[in-house]
């Protein structure tokens, strides 16, 4: 029985543990792949590797950046009395992209999942406190799905718990109208997002 060379099939592999690349994608894609210039091939590896060596992680609102801190933290014109939570780093493309929104941001690298044993522990949850010094509403804009949602009252229940926070001189807010249940705001255009953020509520 005919094997495949150990570079292809180490690739698949690789391919495979990409998140919706089952094994027939993984080999569509490393078979591709073969049959490009090499010099195509080593830009595409160069590029994997300043995925990480050229980003950063914003010390302040954990986006992916090129600088620490990030354009948007570092921005004077930025509402800086309002702060918008978020799942994760398209999060903050998409809301952007909107033009609706004008504060700072918190990025979480994703929700409180515990059947894939994701806790608060995981993300970047407890240094949102520290951030509040001046903040007037925080908006949790975590998706509309039921894992969204518990992070959303987590946050909400953290935050009063925490002594670090008078949340009676904080208005907390819930990303509302225009978002279906179940959404993901990455994939939202941006009249649905502008819906969004104006139709928050107090949670």
């Amino acid at each position: 029985m005919a094997k495949l060379p150990k570079a292809v099939s180490q690739l698949i592999e690789s391919f495979e543990r990409l998140p919706g690349i089952g094994p027939r994608s993984a080999q569509r894609l490393v078979f591709y792949l073969l049959h490009n210039p090499e010099e195509r091939l080593k830009e595409f590896a160069d590029r994997l590797l300043a995925l990480k060596k050229e980003t950063v992680l914003c010390s302040r609102c954990h986006q992916i950046s090129e600088t620490d801190p990030c354009p948007i933290c570092s921005d004077p014109s930025r509402d800086q009395t309002k702060l918008c939570v978020v799942e994760e780093p398209l999060d903050v493309i998409a809301l952007e992209s909107s033009g609706t929104y004008d504060g700072l941001y918190h990025v979480l690298h994703g929700v409180i999942a515990p059947l894939n044993n994701v806790g608060p522990d995981q993300l970047y949850l407890h240094d949102l406190a520290k951030r509040l010094d001046g903040v007037k509403e925080l908006v949790i804009a975590t998706n509309p799905t039921m894992e969204g949602e518990a992070t959303a009252l987590y946050i909400k229940e953290f935050l009063e718990q925490s002594s670090q926070v008078d949340v009676s001189k904080l208005k907390i807010t819930r990303i509302g109208h225009g978002l279906p249940v179940g959404a993901d705001i990455e994939y939202a255009d941006g009249v649905t997002l502008k819906r969004a953020m104006e139709g928050r509520r107090e949670i």
